[in-house]
């Protein structure tokens, strides 16, 4: 190999840890990948900047919009609404499955997840069901929706766009449809028949409010009248009240083993305990909460408690309380945070947001409905309906219609169609003039404009044709359908350890290069690495939807492993059947 392709295989391995660590948020190890390449010679400028003008970088940003309108518009309503009376949790799971899909292949993914995830939570407490046997079958039939339609999730898009660079002839909206349902119907009958088998059966019936996600960090401070003042944390015995002292801050002075230390007044406890516990404590000790940027008034009746969850790629991820701007958006307070499998330390004001995290708010009730349409959070309490004007609803629905009717005849280009959908949204005020770009999911458009560049530097550097032969050595002379399994597991690991847009750019072009090393037609090839990608079930990271109810669920890692391996392998053994008889070797 030349050193431009040991270089490129070098920044491959690194981007692959970086992505695999999550250390490092997706987009900033795409820009940082783009960086190597460039600053090494082994792409041009100009080849490095082509991503970001790609077709499939603008078409997923156009989609991203209009998914938005259909969002905000409360076109959703009707069928939440429907949802919602059903009480047999065997048939909410199925219910829910059967709506999710279908709407999966048109509108973003982790915005259904989103829209759906509070409905069904309020469902399950209301049937003392564990959210755990719904949740995941609803992230995973988001997916089998998204795979679907070519505008259905990004990585398709990004696959046709890698297709035709390669010299295949475009892929049609409903071309991957035939086999997405196929395999959406066998999914489905999976996780109804034998996933559920699999699925946790933890209950917790003792939930009334918003569902427990674990044990919060707060700050409390002493009072005056406090019952607690002179004595110490050991004699005020605060574990058998199941609450449970992290740290004490004296003005200045952070004490880190605070058991033995007197308490005085204006003292802050740095505390954990479930919510009801702590507040039960806060009120008997005679303690106030001490959130860092307001006011808590307890007599203000029309204050509400509320969960929210930091959402997936969202812009509060690496944020601290005060880039949010909480209070002067929504008169929000953040009285607690909870971070799944950590044991937070620091102050309110100085942690950094991650994934998951869910944030413990006090805010005017009026104020709820604002903060459930802020994409950075997922509501974790019941939806309220919005009440809006139904015409938009039938407005939205009808402009989405337009752009899948025009593509899919191909009067206009795909991007070109979706840009016109979005400004005949924007002029119709299906949502806001700010909404369109605080609901963007711009890491992913940074990602896709940054990654892109790497499928050239893969090509131009010989590197890989050396993966080829590398990987046909090892599979034997055993025909394209051996070779076409190969570059589906391929795909599948590497999505799951990097993500399903950057696991496209690797593998498009080696798919391309085996099918011709193998004397057969590309189509097939590429279909599967469109496939893999865009179905990664075993592990909470590997796609943004099974990150979000990892969190709201109470799942463990293995849970996902357990149900989602099956799911891969039955998928995988499908395609096999069906990719070669849909597109012929």
């Amino acid at each position: 190999m030349t050193w431009e392709a040991w270089a490129t295989a070098v920044i491959i391995v690194i981007a692959m840890v970086l992505f695999a660590s999550e250390k490092v948020r997706v987009d900033v190890v795409a820009l940082i990948t783009l960086a190597l390449l460039v600053a090494l010679g082994i792409v041009s400028p100009e080849q490095a900047l082509s991503g970001f003008s790609n077709e499939a970088t603008v078409t997923v940003a156009a989609m991203f919009a209009l998914a938005l309108g259909i969002e905000h518009s409360g076109a959703l309503e009707p069928v939440i609404r429907l949802l919602s009376k059903i009480r047999s949790p065997w048939l909410l799971t199925l219910g829910i499955m059967l709506v999710v899909a279908p709407l999966g292949a048109f509108i973003k993914n982790t915005a259904l997840v989103a829209t759906f995830l509070p409905l069904t939570l309020r469902i399950c407490r209301n049937t003392g069901t564990s959210p755990a046997r719904v949740l995941m079958p609803m992230a995973f039939a988001a997916q089998m929706g998204g795979v679907a339609t070519l505008v259905g999730t990004s990585s398709n898009l990004l696959v046709d766009s890698l297709a035709q660079k390669q010299g295949l002839q475009p892929f049609g909206i409903f071309e991957f449809t035939h086999l997405g349902v196929l395999l959406a119907i066998a999914g489905i009958v999976y996780l109804m028949v034998i996933g559920r088998s699999l699925l946790p059966k933890r209950l917790d019936n003792e939930v009334s409010g918003p569902p427990e996600v674990g044990k919060y960090v707060t700050e409390l401070k002493v009072m005056s009248d406090s019952a607690l003042v002179g004595q110490t944390i050991a004699e005020a015995k605060l574990g058998e009240q199941n609450v449970y002292p992290l740290e004490l801050l004296r003005g200045d002075q952070h004490m880190w083993s605070p058991r033995t230390q007197k308490l005085a007044v204006g003292d802050v406890l740095l505390v954990r305990g479930e919510w009801d516990k702590l507040e039960h404590f806060r009120k008997h000790a005679g303690l106030e909460l001490d959130p860092e940027f307001t006011h808590v008034d307890d007599s203000t009746k029309a204050n509400v408690l509320v969960e929210a969850m930091i959402a997936p790629a969202s812009m509060a991820e690496d944020r601290t309380l005060r880039d949010l701007d909480l209070l002067p958006t929504y008169s929000a307070t953040v009285l607690g945070i909870h971070r799944r499998g950590h044991l937070l330390r620091d102050k309110l004001r100085d942690i950094a947001f991650r994934t998951g995290d869910v944030l413990m708010l006090m805010l005017p009730a009026d104020a709820v409905h604002r903060l459930r349409r802020d994409d950075r959070f997922v509501v974790l309490n019941e939806r309220e309906n919005l009440r809006h004007p139904a015409y938009k609803a039938f407005v939205a629905v009808g402009i989405m219609a337009a752009v899948i009717i025009v593509s899919a005849l191909h009067w206009l280009p795909i991007p070109i169609a979706a840009i016109c959908g979005v400004a005949a949204m924007a002029l119709t005020r299906c949502f806001g003039r700010k909404d369109v770009y605080q609901g963007m999911d711009w890491k992913i458009i940074i990602l896709l404009g940054a990654i892109l560049p790497l499928g050239f530097a893969i090509e131009q550097t010989g590197l890989a044709q050396v993966v080829v032969t590398g990987a046909l050595d090892l599979v034997g002379n055993h025909g394209p359908l051996a070779a076409l399994l190969m570059v589906y597991v391929l795909t599948a690991l590497l999505t799951e350890l990097m993500g399903h847009n950057p696991s496209v750019v690797l593998m498009v072009g080696i798919a391309v290069s085996v099918a011709h090393a193998v004397h057969a037609d590309p189509r097939p090839f590429v279909v599967a690495v469109a496939f893999a990608a865009a179905t990664s079930f075993a592990t909470p990271v590997g796609y943004p939807t099974n990150t979000m109810v990892y969190y709201a669920g109470g799942y463990r890692f293995t849970d996902f492993t357990k149900v989602g391996l099956p799911l891969i392998a039955l998928f995988c053994a499908l395609s096999m059947y069906l990719i070669p008889s849909i597109w012929p070797f």
